[in-house]
């Protein structure tokens, strides 16, 4: 038999009225069924969004999705503006404004426009396939976007929205953010300052076929190793005189990360590595040039890596190790770390995000819905919403469940679309209705 809707299925069992359901506001009922009957809606929007290719350096495309995103939150009531941000070598971010009843709370929502799939992918088409929707940034982050467009629309046809203070950002480069990071994410760290409850609505999580929630993000942060040698025959390598050479100082820096720094919820990869008679980076820190003889210590090696962390007192603290075991270094080698400035702060597990998917899990045991546990949170990455967790009670994951993220081949999972605009509304009308 095949299986029914998420939001039909609720209908159902509305008009049936179990005792599980009797939780459900004659609002929060109207707000399933809108939903429901959305459903072609929803979909549509997102094959409209996906088929519009935004990619963080196509400016233009990613002013588009801007431009589709107003034209649906204007309707509902809500003052939108385009912050321009060419001057980061970004397109810009989309902020909208609705004001509703004074001292209620005020909610912060966060996604984003842009995906990493640029013009020049051969991944550009959102295709239909059965219960999937295929296509780049189907998941990531348009996918969310609808759902909070669902979302809002189910509100404002249950008269929830009308009382609602909501500030929705919608970043333009969050999968390849502007420069300095400080301008790029200025607008929404201010936000956070003013908001009592952010939301994001980046995509779902499952962990053994079980919907979770995100209490916690880690941190994004990268570095570079430059370890030196003296430069000799090769004939002579473990001399006094001549020394290690700099790729086996390298090599043992690296091991000693890997050996002396795990710990729980840290990771700390290494990405790129090069060295030789002579190495060097590009300038992004993406590539690198190495030339070189066996006969020939090396002079010259490079690493470059990320970190990340679950909180602000660890990677202080994973960085003074780091520091430390670079400063060790062999006889005749030397070395030197130095850290990327503007990375993601991490998103720790405060008793205020726990106590946010409390509040969703009363949602989902009203829907009928299996209680949702708070994911590890190695099992994700950083996100927008870090940028403002230092100052306000959030969770993320709450777009819709898709699959090859990053990847040709993203597909969103659509019956989860309906499933998370539902717990949404219902969440987001419940927060409005609580005092500051």
């Amino acid at each position: 038999m095949k299986s029914l809707p998420f939001a039909a299925l609720i209908a159902l069992q509305l008009a049936l009225a179990p005792a599980a359901q009797a939780k459900l506001s004659p609002a929060e009922a109207t707000m399933a069924k809108t939903v429901e009957a959305e459903q072609g809606r929803s979909l549509a929007l997102l094959e409209t969004l996906v088929n519009q290719n935004s990619g963080s350096q196509n400016l233009e495309g990613v002013e588009k999705i801007g431009a589709m995103m107003r034209a649906e939150l204007e309707p509902l009531g809500f003052k939108v503006e385009w912050k321009p941000m060419t001057d980061t070598g970004r397109a810009g971010h989309l902020i909208a404004t609705h004001s509703g009843k004074p001292g209620a709370k005020r909610l912060l929502l966060i996604g984003h426009l842009d995906t990493v799939f640029e013009p020049d992918s051969p991944f550009q088409t959102f295709v239909r396939k059965g219960d999937w929707g295929e296509g780049p940034g189907a998941g990531d982050d348009k996918g969310g976007m609808v759902v909070v467009v669902a979302a809002l629309r189910a509100m404002a046809a249950a008269g929830t929205l009308k009382g609602a203070n909501i500030e929705f950002h919608m970043t333009g480069d969050e999968e390849d953010t502007g420069t300095p990071i400080e301008k790029a994410r200025a607008d929404l760290i201010a936000a956070g300052k003013r908001s009592d409850v952010a939301l994001d609505f980046e995509g779902l999580v499952r962990d053994a076929g079980a919907d979770m929630g995100s209490v916690a993000r880690r941190s994004s942060d990268s570095w570079t190793v430059t370890a030196t040698g003296k430069a000799s025959h090769s004939s002579g390598i473990f001399s006094a005189e001549a020394g290690e050479g700099a790729i086996y100082e390298l090599v043992r820096i690296i091991h000693r990360f890997r050996t002396e720094l795990p710990e729980p919820n840290l990771t700390f990869n290494v990405g790129l590595v090069a060295g030789g008679q002579q190495a060097e980076l590009d300038a992004g820190g993406i590539r690198a040039t190495a030339n070189g003889k066996t006969n020939i210590i090396p002079a010259i090696a490079i690493a470059r890596g990320d970190l990340r962390a679950l909180s602000l007192e660890q990677i202080d603290r994973v960085k003074a190790r780091m520091t430390a075991i670079v400063a060790d270094h062999a006889p005749g080698t030397g070395a030197t770390i130095g850290f990327d400035p503007g990375g993601y702060p991490p998103m720790a597990p405060t008793a205020g995000n726990k106590a946010l998917l409390v509040k969703l899990n009363g949602v989902n045991r009203d829907l009928g819905l299996a209680e949702m546990a708070a994911l590890d949170p190695l099992k994700r990455g950083a996100g927008d919403i870090s940028f403002v967790a230092a100052d306000v009670d959030g969770l993320a994951g709450l777009g819709p469940y898709s699959t090859g993220d990053h990847a040709p081949g993203e597909a969103v999972d659509i019956p989860s679309i309906a499933r998370q605009a539902t717990r949404a509304a219902i969440l987001m009308s419940r927060l409005s209705a609580e005092k500051r």
